[in-house]
Formats: structure tokens, sequence, C-alpha cells
């Protein structure tokens, strides 16, 4: 019973988070100066005959609460609005999702593999130069802006070297996303890497630690076994809430790499102040930050038995 009611007020809890959020975005892009309609026509105004008409048939007449009120009631239908040029905004996000998923599925296999191993063999050479490499090499990953380092991969690796292609996905995977992949997983990699490292040294020095090796337990099994498992809790949920970001974050590198997805198309949203898809795409990324939340408090209670009491 107790659980049932945990899980009630959890999600009770981000259903208010996304109400909130999901309307303050919405009266950020609506609520600012301009007029949409009037900027369809171009060079040739619209008359306001015209402009009244379009105004009535998107809803632009009413009152701002009652715009949000009829597009989160379109939501429930599965209706996440409709651009100024009669484009479904679910229609769109559904043809830029797979490479979106693609790219983010792939820098966040880097940060788990990569990061991981860093992290371990960082905690088991403690002291050494090995040791000290990792962590210098991680604080320089996250120093360094990801659009700097997405550009200068780009020059050396794709147009001095032509290791890889320079923009777009017609190469298809893994040739086309290894390289943004790298360029986004690098900041979650290097926070991997430091938290498991941590981890793991907490965990070496704790008494059942201690007292396994007491038992004769051979250490490749303490560590595998026991030391791992605990070790990779803060691990895990920091990888699951980075799913979220990874997601949603890659708007800087799709452009960069002119990849059609989610990103870019919002991008190019943002510039042509088409704000139906802007907060299509935000509500669509928003739901996807409560959902990977809810991961994380799944993960955390299934690989630490105190959180479930």
């Amino acid at each position: 019973m107790k659980t049932l009611l945990a899980v009630v007020e959890r999600v009770g809890g981000l259903a208010v988070v996304f109400v909130g959020v999901t309307f303050v975005i919405y009266v950020m892009v609506f609520a600012l100066p301009g007029d949409p309609i009037r900027a369809l026509g171009g060079d040739r105004p619209l008359s306001d005959a015209v402009v009244r008409a379009l105004r009535a048939e998107y809803h632009l007449d009413e009152p701002l609460w009652q715009q949000y009120t009829r597009y989160i009631g379109g939501l429930f239908r599965g209706d996440f609005g409709t651009t100024f040029t009669g484009q479904s905004v679910g229609e769109q996000m559904a043809s830029r999702w797979p490479v979106t998923v693609t790219l983010a599925l792939s820098a966040w296999v880097l940060e788990i593999v990569v990061g991981i191993g860093l992290g371990v063999v960082s905690a088991l050479t403690r002291g050494t130069l090995i040791d000290k490499a990792i962590l210098g090499g991680t604080i320089v990953a996250s120093a360094i802006p990801v659009f700097v380092v997405g550009v200068t991969l780009q020059l050396v690796f794709a147009v001095r070297l032509d290791l890889v292609p320079v923009a777009g996905v017609t190469a298809g995977w893994p040739t086309a996303y290894v390289l943004p992949a790298i360029v986004i997983a690098l900041f979650g990699l290097a926070s991997v890497s430091r938290l498991t490292r941590a981890s793991l040294l907490e965990n070496l020095s704790s008494d059942y630690v201690r007292t396994a090796k007491a038992k004769g337990l051979a250490p490749g099994r303490v560590i595998g076994v026991h030391v791992m498992r605990n070790s990779l809790i803060p691990t895990a949920t920091f990888l699951a809430t980075d799913l979220g970001y990874l997601l949603g974050g890659t708007v800087i590198i799709e452009g960069i790499f002119n990849l059609p997805g989610v990103g870019n198309l919002l991008f190019g949203a943002i510039r042509a102040h088409e704000g139906a898809t802007v907060v299509g795409i935000s509500t669509a990324l928003i739901l996807v930050f409560l959902v990977t939340s809810l991961l994380v408090d799944a993960i955390h209670a299934l690989l630490d038995p105190r959180v479930r009491r």
C-alpha cells in the first residue's frame, strides 16, 4: 500500500511539473510581441479579413489560458498541434525521432562502456600516472564547450582526414553517427568516469569488502560482484537521467552535422517563428524527461533495496 501511495504521489508531482512547465513555455512562445499570422504574408501584407479568418482558425483570437487549455486537451488525443502552414507537428516529429533516438542511444552506449571502463581503471590504479591522466582528460573534456569540440572534430576527421561524412545521415549507422555521438558523449562520459571512480573508491574501503577478502574470496569476485553492484547505483541513476538530456539536448550537434532530427527541427522552428512546432517539440521533450525521471526512481529502487523499505 505504501508503495502504491508513493507511486501515485510521484506521478501526481510529475503531472504538476508537466502542466507548470508547458504553461510557461506556451506563454513565452505565444505571448511574445509580433503577429505570426501577418508574418505568413512575407513581403505581401495580408488583408485584415484574411488575418481575422486565420486567427480564428488557429484560435489566436481567444484568451491565452483558453488557447493553452485547448492545447492540453489536444495532447490527450495525441495531437501536438498544427503549424500555420497546416502541417501536423506530431507527424513532423515522427519522421525526425529515429535520427535523434539513434544518435542519443549511440552516445549513451559510449558513455556506459567507455565512461564506466575509465572509472574502474582509474579507481584500481589510484594515484598512478594512469589515474592522473584519466582525471585530467575528463576535466578537459568537461571544460571545452560542445560546439567547439563538434566543429573541431568535424574539421579534422571529416574535412581533413575524410574518415567520416561531413554532414547528413546518407551513409547510415554507424558511419554517419559515430562522430556526432562521440561529441555528445564526451561531457557525460567524463561525469560517468569520475562518478564511477569516486563510488568505487568509497566502496573499496568499506567493511563488507574487508570481510569478503578475509573470507578468502578472489579479488576479481569481490570487485566484480560485490563492489561493482553497490558502486553502480549512483552511476546508473546518472545514466538514466542523462538519457533524457541526450534525447533533448542534441539541437546544437544536429545543427553542426546537419542531422535531420528533432533538435534540428526545433532549431528551424525557432528561426522561422513557428510557435506551434516549438511548443509541440518542447512538450514531447518534457514528457521524455518525466518518463526518464520515473525510470531513475525504478532503477534506484531495483539496485538499492533500502529505497523500497
